[in-house]
């Protein structure tokens, strides 16, 4: 048996406008500040001596392998992100950026926005659009009710709300 595994999907290449600007943000950060002084202190620790017991020196390599594996996902991911910026042409469906509130069986109401997967935030309630919460709700209206199967089993989701623009 082979250990082979088929690479994972793509994911959707969307993103809104205040994702995109917050990623080019990020890499303007790590490329114009935060590299250069990971240089410098990296060479300062080169230039104590033995780089084989100088902790200063092996965590500044392993940093800034980090920042460079960051950069370089920035510089092929931006190029080929579409920024959706507006409301599509059907403002009571549900598409990608779209704020929506559900409910559940229980009544209990929760808030999303469907956004592309390089801006997901739990903690804010932004769902990928590849999610299967999102991937059930799109191209809904108001009102309906959606059953869908998620990791911790079936849900039902009653949509109360869609909207473009935060409220």
């Amino acid at each position: 048996m082979s250990r082979y595994r088929e690479p994972p999907p793509k994911s959707a290449p969307y993103i809104t406008a205040e994702g995109a600007e917050r990623l080019r943000a990020e890499y303007d950060q790590l490329w114009r500040v935060r590299r250069p002084e990971v240089v410098r202190a990296l060479s300062a620790a080169a230039a104590e001596g033995d780089r084989s017991e100088n902790a200063e020196y092996i965590y500044r390599k392993k940093e800034l392998r980090e920042i460079d594996r960051r950069v370089h996902y920035l510089q092929v991911r931006l190029p080929e992100l579409k920024v959706v910026d507006g409301a599509p042409s059907d403002p009571r469906r549900v598409y990608f950026g779209a704020w929506i509130d559900v409910a559940d069986t229980d009544g209990e109401e929760r808030r999303y926005r469907i956004v592309g997967p390089d801006e997901i935030d739990p903690a804010r309630g932004y769902i990928s659009i590849d999610s299967p919460l999102a991937k059930a709700l799109l191209k809904r209206s108001e009102g309906e009710v959606v059953k869908l199967s998620l990791p911790g089993g079936e849900a039902e989701l009653e949509l109360l709300s869609v909207r473009y623009q935060p409220g």
